[in-house]
């Protein structure tokens, strides 16, 4: 079984993320205080240091103000 860390699907929805993040002109430290976290924490889960889980992605997608459902959705469209 593939660890989900290094899976496809897990490196287009990190990326996916990284590109809204960006967009949206939101650093990582200001997303990292909005999630309550340390400045590391987004710069591990975005380098693939770590992976987030399913609360910490609803957490993510609400800090940057993105439909978490269009995020999962469109991973199949990348």
């Amino acid at each position: 079984m593939t660890k989900t860390i290094h899976n496809s699907q897990y490196g287009k929805l990190i990326s996916i993320l990284i590109e809204t993040r960006k967009k949206r002109g939101i650093t990582q430290t200001a997303l990292a205080s909005q999630i309550k976290k340390p400045q590391s924490f987004v710069s591990k889960y975005e380098t693939g240091e770590r992976r987030i889980d399913v609360i910490e992605f609803l957490e993510i997608s609400n800090a940057m103000k993105v439909d978490a459902i269009k995020i999962i959705k469109s991973l199949n469209s990348k």
